[in-house]
């Protein structure tokens, strides 16, 4: 059982047939590779071939925030993304803050894994454990400036969190970015990853609030 820190849920996401479920987080897991950029090696390591084409459906792109994400801890606000790496042929981590990892705390998730390729260019609007499919033609070709704005007026609410790519990754560019608002996760070339499965972007909106195990020992080790 988790007492804080994290939300103890992964979600999955399969763009190939359009479904989604949510998996428990193994405590174990969580011991041994604390969050962040260890969860996302550890997923990556057990679930994608090393002989997988980067930019084919075999890879998969993986979220995952640190456990002090969402809390009062001074830039506690970091996630990593991770996937093979279209630029290096090997682990492709690359880091970034702002807003969106603490949404998707919020949203109910330590790990994000998209698999498969859509159909079609699509984005995911995730909110308080619900995923939806949406249709992005119309945004692709859009800068990400754009494409942030565009998805925040469709689904009404200025407040979403968005990661997303431009037109490079849409392009399959081996130095495509990730951005979210002005952050960008930009090592290792995974916007072509995202590019490659026809995913424009990620919205994010959530309300949970993240435990505190213990908030005396929190509060003395966070004002040290």
């Amino acid at each position: 059982m988790y007492k804080g820190g994290y939300t103890g849920k992964v979600l999955r996401v399969d763009l190939t047939s359009k479904t989604y479920k949510e998996e428990p987080l193994p405590v174990e897991v969580a011991q041994d590779f604390i969050g962040g950029a260890g969860f996302t090696v550890k997923y990556l390591y057990d679930e994608v071939p090393a002989d997988c084409d980067p930019l084919g459906p075999e890879n998969k792109l993986i979220y995952a925030p640190g456990p002090f994400t969402g809390t009062t801890i001074p830039c506690a606000s970091r996630m990593a993304i991770n996937a093979k790496s279209p630029a290096t042929g090997a682990v492709g981590v690359a880091t970034t803050g702002g807003h969106f990892p603490v949404e998707m705390k919020r949203a109910g998730y330590d790990v994000i894994i998209i698999e498969g390729k859509a159909e079609t260019p699509t984005y995911l609007w995730i909110k308080n454990g619900e995923v939806k499919f949406r249709d992005a033609r119309d945004l692709w070709g859009l800068t990400t400036s754009d494409t942030q704005q565009v998805i925040k007026d469709e689904l009404h609410d200025q407040n979403i969190r968005i990661s997303c790519i431009g037109p490079a990754g849409e392009k399959l560019s081996r130095i495509a970015c990730i951005v979210n608002e002005r952050r960008v996760a930009g090592r290792k070339g995974l916007g072509a990853v995202m590019g490659s499965k026809n995913l424009k972007a990620i919205a994010l909106r959530g309300d949970q609030q993240l435990a505190i195990a213990d908030h005396e020992k929190y509060d003395a080790a966070r004002k040290r």
